[in-house]
């Protein structure tokens, strides 16, 4: 099958992150296998989800080393969006293709089975790896899963590439991305007798202002980068619920707040402003009021940001192939920062623009595909 008729078949997987993605999973499995494929799965806790890691050996049978393919095989929810086209069903218009997953990514995983038949009549100095997650669209937890596993086993990886959409530019960098839950503990009380109650969405507000504060001194202060579109670190916080009427002082109040940083900017640094401000401020102004008042804050997710090194030879490989030497840097996180946390040398870099990901309506222009198979056959022929 060529690219388009592989992401018609991925397309009609609903593998929204709330879903199983086993069933796809198993087709391209089966698919890899049946071409001399060496596949390991690794689940998550419930075995409902799996990571796909498989490996063409070299020529030589020779499994260590190489280049890794990576994408995710979930995607975001289309409830409550207005699409013109069945989502789960590639629709073909002109010069575009529209599902959801088109672009974010299940074009570049099309892409990378798509050349199957022909990765397996080169002469391979060299292994080449697939490594396809689950539940990156929800904190990136399915790669941390695989990579344990891969480091267990020994496996080693020369360079990988993970294929999120950029234009087929060569990304070199990308903020983390950290996501907490905070919920704060008052005391109810009817809403006309305020001394005897402590309002759990009064001081969770105090605590989402101080957060406010903190991403103004960031944005006005930095540290900057200006090879980012937003050159600082971003704070801010996006859910919120709490109380139960009108003439209620909450008791509980609960809220998420994210931050992106920029690579070098430890996560730890920034979260232990939010922790002294809740120990040291807002906890016991709370106390004053109800002696067993608390907040607690639990990391959600968490993904760190990439800084490709511009010597390693995925960076440079891909570069001269691609004729690119922009340096370009994006807002939004992608499993890059894991894998070269686990000492694999990464780049971000597939079909399709990031504007089109995670809206109504989502599509991949036929000639990404192909732009993204050309680099890919030129990738690991050299590899």
């Amino acid at each position: 099958m060529n690219a388009q008729q592989w992401l018609e078949k991925l397309v009609s997987f609903d593998t929204t992150s709330r879903y199983s993605n086993l069933a796809l999973i198993q087709e391209v499995q089966q698919f890899l296998t049946s071409f001399g494929y060496q596949c390991s799965l690794s689940h998550n806790a419930d075995n409902t989800k799996a990571n796909l890691f498989a490996t063409l050996p070299s020529s030589t049978g020779e499994t260590q080393g190489g280049i890794a393919l990576s994408g995710h095989t979930d995607v975001v929810p289309v409830d409550k969006q207005i699409w013109e086209t069945s989502p789960f069903e590639l629709t073909e218009k002109g010069s575009r293709l529209y599902g959801r997953g088109t672009c974010d990514m299940k074009g570049f995983i099309a892409c990378c089975l798509a050349i199957v038949p022909k990765l397996v009549e080169l002469e391979r100095r060299k292994p080449i790896h697939f490594a396809f997650s689950y539940d990156e669209e929800i904190g990136c937890l399915g790669a941390p899963v695989m990579l344990e596993a891969l480091k267990k086993k020994g496996q080693q990886i020369d360079g990988c590439v993970v294929g999120e959409p950029t234009n087929m530019r060569v990304v070199v960098a990308h903020k983390g991305i950290n996501v907490f839950s905070c919920i704060v503990h008052g005391k109810a009380a009817h809403s006309s007798l305020t001394p005897r109650g402590c309002n759990a969405i009064e001081h969770a507000a105090r605590l989402i202002c101080h957060i406010r504060d903190l991403a103004d001194i960031y944005r006005q202060q930095g540290p900057f980068d200006n090879d980012y579109d937003v050159p600082y670190t971003t704070m801010t916080s996006n859910m919120i619920q709490g109380g139960i009427a009108v003439n209620t002082i909450p008791e509980l109040c609960q809220f998420n707040y994210e931050f992106r940083n920029l690579p070098g900017i430890p996560k730890e640094e920034i979260q232990a402003k939010i922790d002294a401000y809740v120990k040291d401020e807002l906890i016991p102004r709370m106390k004053k009021e109800f002696p067993d008042a608390n907040i607690e804050i639990s990391e959600v997710s968490s993904s760190p940001g990439l800084e490709a090194s511009e010597e390693a030879a995925i960076t440079t490989l891909a570069r001269e192939l691609l004729r690119d030497s922009d340096t370009t840097k994006v807002a939004y996180g992608t499993e890059a920062g894991l894998f070269q946390k686990a000492g694999i040398p990464t780049i971000v870099c597939g079909p399709g623009h990031i504007e089109q990901a995670h809206k109504a309506n989502e599509f991949i222009e036929k000639d990404q595909l192909q732009a993204c198979e050309d680099f890919l056959l030129k990738l690991l022929k050299v590899n």
